[in-house]
């Protein structure tokens, strides 16, 4: 059995229930992600792709052998967004990473302002009202909250290549609908990782929140911001 086969077939037995070991995977390169994103290391944005691409094979039970049998497109779907979304936060962390000469961090935390602030509820209400019906006629287990987790999540992926605080906060919002969606579908790996990712996102928050008060410039490009990073 190759080492591919392995990942995509291959299942454990967590509190009695199969349990795919991609799953397990894909939240570990996901929790990755996060961590690095948190210490604001441009590495955050690959890693967390190769976790897409592992959960979109999860999240589409009709597609792939799964032990669920649920198809959540608001999850799969996300992944793929993920991965779009990442590739534009990859580059602009990268060209702040350029712009400091390699010194400072790949991109310096500041509160949204009041505009970007109503846009992004704006963009979060139209983004559900538009996600539930097609969810919901695609099929997908869970439409409305499957609704918010997509368009948070993508809310929160590009407030984090933006640099703004409030992304963690948002990814709380998607946490606390996420954990019991999960757990009713016997996402069991999943439904944990979301609530390490919420006690993360808080860590998160408090730690940007500490570094947007040290005064540094409101657009992240050209900054002479240092900070030692590992």
């Amino acid at each position: 059995m190759s080492a591919l086969t392995w990942l995509l077939e291959s299942q454990v037995q967590v509190a009695g229930s199969p349990v795919l070991v991609r799953e397990i995977v894909g939240n570990v390169f996901g929790l990755a992600s996060a961590l690095l994103g948190l210490r604001r290391l441009v590495w955050a944005w690959p890693v967390g792709m190769i976790g897409n691409v592992l959960l979109f094979t999860v999240f589409l039970g009709g597609a792939f052998a799964t032990p669920q049998a649920h198809d959540l497109y608001g999850q799969a779907g996300r992944q793929v967004f993920f991965f779009a979304v990442s590739v534009y936060g990859w580059w602009r962390w990268q060209s702040n990473r350029r712009a400091s000469g390699g010194h400072a961090a790949a991109v310096a935390p500041r509160w949204a302002t009041a505009r970007e602030r109503l846009t992004m509820l704006l963009v979060a209400a139209v983004g559900v009202a538009v996600a539930y019906p097609v969810l919901a006629a695609l099929g997908s287990w869970g439409p409305l909250a499957d609704a918010w987790i997509l368009t948070g999540s993508l809310l929160a992926t590009y407030g984090m290549a933006r640099g703004w605080v409030e992304f963690w906060l948002v990814w709380i919002a998607v946490d606390a609908v996420g954990v019991p969606l999960l757990l009713r579908g016997g996402f069991y790996p999943s439904a944990a990782m979301y609530l390490i990712y919420g006690a993360l996102c808080v860590w998160g928050f408090a730690a940007w929140w500490r570094t947007s008060r040290v005064g540094q410039p409101a657009v992240p490009f050209k900054t002479t911001y240092t900070e030692a990073v590992a």
